[in-house]
């Protein structure tokens, strides 16, 4: 059977680290594109990226061949360098302690398994133009969830 081929960007975004976060994602199939993005009042940037791919993902009705494109290295280098599975094996630990974001990466890796998905970085914020919107989108998300009075610069 022949899969789908679909390109996914994705991106997080933090007012403050943590703070008032955001992430956005483009799903593209032929002709066709869906933006999604949501965002959660305190995160981490890190928490967000991974929840783009997360949504992404999950956002996808069968399984697909997947080019998911991430302006981040720590979601690029997990997967490509084969750090997910190696936690996994090792019960979510790492050589030098805990694993951060274990909730994540626990919904991640059976999202992996069930498409064919080939992890691409680019180079934030350099005109690339599925990146930069995936950045405006969380971006707003993120500022929407600003508190009024509060200033985080």
């Amino acid at each position: 059977m022949q899969l789908k081929k679909v390109k996914i960007y994705t991106d997080g975004a933090c007012k403050g680290n943590p703070g008032p976060g955001g992430w956005g994602a483009i799903l593209i199939y032929g002709e066709v594109e869906k933006e999604i993005s949501g965002g959660e009042d305190m995160t981490t940037n890190n928490r967000m990226e991974l929840t783009s791919v997360i949504s992404a993902l999950g956002a996808l009705r069968e399984p697909c061949e997947v080019e998911l494109y991430t302006d981040s290295q720590y979601v690029s280098n997990a997967i490509n360098n084969g750090w997910l599975d190696s936690w996994k094996r090792l019960g979510w630990k790492r050589k030098s302690g805990e694993v951060k974001n274990p909730d994540l990466w626990k919904q991640l890796a059976p999202l992996l398994t069930g498409h064919s998905v080939s992890f691409i970085w680019v180079k934030g914020h350099a005109q690339d133009r599925y990146n930069e919107r995936c950045d405006e989108l969380a971006v707003a998300e993120a500022e929407s969830r600003k508190k009024p009075g509060i200033r985080r610069d």
